[in-house]
């Protein structure tokens, strides 16, 4: 076996370094050793996706053409990060250049009001440019961040407030429309998660259920309104929020009634790793797709110019994820500007990719770098193996891809170099982590 490594290093510099390994005969080594076993399998993985919101659109028409391709060839070309799916949220979200919906039209139950037209201005031609660039059609996964300010307690979209229950069968109704919007303009939605961080209030837009709450609301109004208008493929995703919480909200809308209207959990990382939370989701629900449908470094709590620390803080949540049960991933906006905006509520984060307007510069940050180790070199389709690692300071997983190649990446977000032995069937090579390090590597046949 040979196996061709890449590594990202460096704490302050973004550097690369690539080389190829042979195999030799386990000579019985011990201690400082990473095992895979490719006998023991897992999840699948789908693969990876980003979030096409209207900031992100804004900011990606300020692009010229030059950069559009780099920025999409990056995220969607087969070769590189390969990004499969894509979430756009349903009417404004914070970042967004300002609050809107498509009908905000109180009692308009026929939809005579209805306007796709701030969608259409900055959402539909970034999705336009990366189906045009990936070759193909784009699986959508829509998520409502508020239902329009009339239906709610507080009467606005902002600041919480819950969808009073009057308004449980319009708010079904608005959201099948938008799902039709799409689907008419021949777009591919797949996927719809209930409602974005359904705990949360928000100084943007945002809407509380209890579970309770939830779980009626898709029982007796959204499913079957799905089902009546011709969209019961759409796949559903219940909580959409951090994962603290995830295990209980699984439990509390999982019954025999609604096990075949609920797809999967969708999950957030925001409030800490809780990775035991998908393992016993996994071990309860064993038939439920897993997904994180957003992850992101918010500037306001953590330093914008300590991109490395931040892409390893990243990196160690998507590992721990993965393997975890985790089935697919959503980064959350794929373009933002120098500031981590726009967003109508100055809630700043970092993205991939940021653009200086006073420039004109397309700047890759440090978690692209990171987050590409992963969907590069994880296939759609790939299986999750068994591995085991000497110490906590480097994070380890392994997968099988569709080709049989076998996949490995190993986490060291540690100021200290550590050299290691990969042992995989009988056989074994011997490399090192740098400091502050990512490494991927592909084993094949000789």
């Amino acid at each position: 076996m040979k196996a061709l490594r890449d590594q990202t290093y460096g704490r302050r510099e973004i550097l690369q370094e690539e080389k190829e390994f042979i195999f030799v005969a386990d000579d019985g080594t011990e201690e400082r050793v990473i095992n895979l076993y490719p006998m023991m399998q897992y999840q699948k993985t789908e693969g990876f996706g980003g979030a096409l919101t209207d900031a992100a659109g804004s900011v990606f028409a300020l692009l010229n053409e030059t950069q559009k391709d780099t920025m999409l060839g990056t995220y969607f070309d087969p070769e590189e990060m390969n990004y499969q799916m894509v979430r756009i949220p349903i009417d404004s979200c914070d970042f967004a250049t300002h609050m809107y919906a498509a009908d905000d039209v109180e009692n308009d139950g026929a939809f005579t009001h209805f306007s796709f037209t701030d969608v259409e201005q900055y959402i539909l031609p970034l999705l336009d440019a990366a189906e045009k660039r990936a070759g193909r059609k784009i699986p959508i996964m829509l998520s409502p961040w508020s239902p329009p300010a009339y239906m709610k307690t507080n009467g606005e979209r902002k600041h919480g407030g819950s969808l009073k229950q009057e308004y449980y069968g319009a708010w079904a109704e608005y959201i099948s429309r938008y799902i039709k919007e799409y689907r008419d303009r021949g777009y591919v939605v797949s996927r719809l998660s209930i409602q974005n961080e359904p705990k949360a209030v928000q100084t943007w837009d945002s809407c509380v259920y209890t579970a309770e709450e939830e779980k009626r609301f898709l029982r007796d109004y959204l499913y079957p309104v799905l089902q009546k208008n011709d969209q019961g493929d759409i796949k559903i995703f219940i909580w959409d929020h951090n994962k603290e919480r995830v295990f209980e909200r699984a439990c509390a809308l999982i019954d025999d009634t609604t096990n075949p209207m609920i797809a999967g959990v969708a999950f957030h990382w925001y409030s800490g790793d809780h990775f035991d939370a998908l393992s016993m989701i996994r071990e309860r629900f064993p038939g439920k797709k897993l997904i994180l449908s957003e992850s992101c470094l918010e500037f306001g709590k953590y330093e914008k110019e300590d991109g490395c620390v931040n892409a390893g803080r990243l990196a160690h949540d998507m590992i721990g994820n993965l393997n975890h049960g985790m089935n697919g991933f959503y980064d959350w906006n794929v373009l933002l500007d120098e500031t981590g905006g726009p967003n109508h509520v100055n809630n700043l984060c970092d993205a991939p990719f940021l653009y200086d307007r006073k420039s004109g510069e397309l700047k890759e940050r440090y978690i692209l770098a990171y987050y590409r180790h992963f969907a590069r070199f994880i296939k759609p389709g790939a299986v999750r193996i068994g591995s085991s690692c000497y110490t906590s300071e480097l994070e380890v997983t392994a997968w099988k891809n569709p080709d049989s190649t076998i996949v490995f990446l190993v986490l060291n977000r540690t100021e200290h170099s550590h050299t290691y032995t990969l042992r995989l069937q009988g056989e074994m090579i011997t490399d090192t982590a740098r400091p502050y390090s990512i490494t991927s590597s592909v084993i094949t046949e000789q």
